[in-house]
């Protein structure tokens, strides 16, 4: 008896020949479909240059106006005296650049060493489990990162380390480290596993160690995307606002000596948090707030552009 499955594999339930209303009504839909999506991205396209103008418009009557000299040469910010107000943004740039820096370089060699062992040393069952559970810290409200750096760590800093203060630069870095490694180890690992098997058994094949073989082969092979990784980390950790808030102490103080990280400092984010609020809309201090918007608007994205580059480079490499 011969079999019917080749006669049941050979049938195809859509008609080789589209009736003209079948075939317009396919040609509709795809029309559709591609003006829906053509409108998303239109509309977030039209949001972030609407976001770009409003700050630029309200910072524009500040950026023309008399403290704009002062605003990019001095450390003093006392914009509430009302006999000689100071707009000088030094500080304030400095401080976000000290709890930056202290955050990446904790989280940078923690989560480098990270990635390397879920992406080459841990099993697979074990990194299907790991990798979801590091990627679920990114979820956790900053506002309970600040808690705990106010409730918990600057208080066994004032005890432990004989800190005069616990809110100060050495707490807020250790949270934003915290903060930032899940995203550092997530697109480090996805690097270091894009590079490919053949690779590492090549390395293998001419005598190298699993060391050698990650040191001098896979990581370099990967370094776009570590370099990626580590940029969103950095972004992760300037674009913090509550952490930084609760946590770095809101004092407008460059550090002396400049290794002190004891001493309490203020950040851009915080500050446009902290006096948003206190501040008449309209007012020099108004605009003053929103000039440093634009300054971290440039910064974060410059940052943004740098990290689109290396990851587009990573999935040039997998032939994405």
């Amino acid at each position: 008896m011969q079999s019917s499955r080749p006669a049941e594999a050979a049938r195809f339930d859509r008609p080789l020949l589209l009736s003209p209303g079948k075939d317009l009504r396919g040609y509709i839909f795809n029309k559709l479909g591609r003006a829906f999506l053509f409108l998303v991205t239109f509309v977030s396209v039209v949001a972030v240059l609407l976001i770009f103008y409003f700050i630029i418009r309200e910072a524009a009557g500040f950026l023309a106006g008399p403290y704009v000299k002062q605003f990019f040469t001095s450390a003093s910010w006392y914009p509430e005296s009302h006999e000689h107000p100071e707009f000088g943004v030094l500080a304030i740039v400095a401080g976000t650049v000290y709890v930056t820096v202290l955050a990446l370089l904790i989280a940078v060699p923690l989560g480098l060493l990270a990635a390397v062992w879920l992406s080459d040393i841990a099993t697979f069952k074990v990194r299907q489990f790991i990798k979801p559970v590091i990627e679920i810290l990114a979820a956790i409200p900053s506002v309970a990162f600040g808690f705990f750096a106010v409730l918990v760590m600057a208080p066994w800093m004032q005890t432990h380390l004989g800190y005069d203060t616990g809110t100060n630069v050495l707490n807020a870095g250790i949270i934003l480290a915290v903060m930032a490694l899940p995203t550092i180890i997530s697109v480090a690992e996805d690097s270091l596993s894009a590079v490919g098997m053949e690779i590492r058994e090549a390395a293998y094949g001419l005598g190298s160690t699993r060391a050698e073989a990650m040191i001098r082969v896979v990581i370099p092979a990967g370094h776009s995307g570590i370099i990626a990784a580590i940029i969103l980390g950095m972004m992760r950790a300037v674009g913090e606002t509550m952490v930084v808030w609760m946590a770095s102490g809101n004092a407008s103080q460059i550090p002396s000596p400049w290794w002190d990280l004891s001493q309490s400092v203020r950040t851009m984010t915080a500050t446009i948090a902290g006096d948003m609020g206190e501040t008449v809309q309209g007012s020099v201090h108004y605009q003053s707030l929103f000039s440093i918007g634009i300054l971290l608007l440039v910064f974060t994205f410059g940052l943004n552009l740098m990290s689109e580059h290396f990851l587009a480079r990573v999935r040039k490499g997998k032939g994405a």
